[in-house]
């Protein structure tokens, strides 16, 4: 189906449609003249899309952003840690950390509490 039809069944005007196809939001195809054509796929990517958006109140400009950080791991990295410097993501705690903390708190349950947290705190000292 043409645009205007496929803009009557979702819900919203062509040029919404256009716009998002300009971010990357459809899946990129065209017929020979240059008219896309909107079948299945396409409307349910679009209503997929905007049921998104509803969900986590983001801008279609959002939502693409989002699929692009997903999908090119250099933006992830960079987008992690910006996430990092700004406090908005915290960095991930390395195996033997966890283990200590949690060896440390069986010490405190099991009666030992007291001196576990003496030698624990003398030896945060030294690092």
């Amino acid at each position: 189906m043409r645009i205007t039809e496929a803009a009557k069944r979702l819900g919203m005007s062509p040029r919404m449609l256009r716009y998002r196809e300009a971010l990357g939001l459809l899946p990129p195809v065209r017929e020979q003249g240059a008219h896309r054509r909107f079948g299945p796929e396409e409307l349910a990517a679009v209503s997929q899309g905007v049921e998104l958006e509803k969900r986590f109140d983001v801008s279609p400009a959002e939502l693409a952003f989002a699929l692009r950080v997903l999908s090119e791991p250099a933006v992830a990295a960079a987008v992690r840690d910006l996430g990092v410097r700004i406090g908005r993501i915290q960095v991930p705690r390395r195996a033997l950390d966890f283990e200590k903390e949690k060896a440390l708190r069986l010490l405190r349950t099991s009666g030992g509490a007291q001196e576990a947290g003496v030698r624990d705190r003398s030896r945060s000292g030294s690092r």
